[in-house]
């Protein structure tokens, strides 16, 4: 269950940002004796390899619009490092737990990176780029302090990131209607023409 429960939380995380999941689960590998953490992901390369791309997201991740376009290219990436640390995670478990980790995970991160996509998309409609910043500041917080926290807790880290994930995806929702509802509203609008 505690495998379970991990893997969803770092799912939920991967699916904001991958990269930092791996730094946080491989360093608490190499530093602590997490038994649940797989040694794969303390490997020095594997760290260096995350440190790389994280410090690439953390530059991207706070610029108007290369913001979504990372996002973009992050589409196929975030979901399959949620499924592979999902994988990971079952270990030495029968196929069916390793298959039923590796959704779990993927698809976690699948819906979260959904969420946050759409909730950047909606940011950059804003004139400035302090927006930008601060989210991105907030969700690599959240995410570290969600996987840390799975670490040791990993359910009421799991009801944590379950609640994140739904409040999520209500406002994906909620923002979904409202531009459509202001979409509407600009099409029927009547033309202003001008006199000379």
């Amino acid at each position: 269950m505690d495998a379970l429960a991990l893997t969803f939380s770092s799912g939920w995380a991967s699916g904001i940002n991958a990269y930092l999941v791996v730094l946080v689960l491989g360093i608490s590998d190499r530093l602590g004796s997490f038994a649940e953490i797989p040694d794969a992901l303390g490997r020095w390369d594997v760290l260096a390899a995350a440190g790389f791309l994280y410090a690439m997201e953390f530059i991207a991740d706070k610029v108007p619009f290369i913001d979504s376009t990372w996002d973009a290219i992050s589409t196929a990436i975030r979901p399959t490092a949620g499924a592979v640390i999902g994988v990971l995670l079952a270990g030495d478990a029968s196929t069916l737990d390793q298959a039923v980790l590796g959704v779990v995970g993927g698809g976690t991160a699948l819906l979260s990176h959904l969420v946050k996509a759409s909730s950047r998309l909606a940011i950059n409609a804003s004139p400035e780029p302090v927006t930008n910043v601060v989210a991105s500041l907030t969700e690599d917080a959240v995410v570290l302090v969600v996987v840390w926290f799975a670490i040791e807790h990993p359910r009421t880290a799991a009801a944590v990131a379950g609640v994140l994930l739904l409040l999520g995806l209500v406002a994906v929702v909620l923002l979904a209607r409202l531009v459509r509802r202001g979409w509407r509203r600009w099409k029927k609008a009547e033309p202003v023409h001008r006199v000379a």
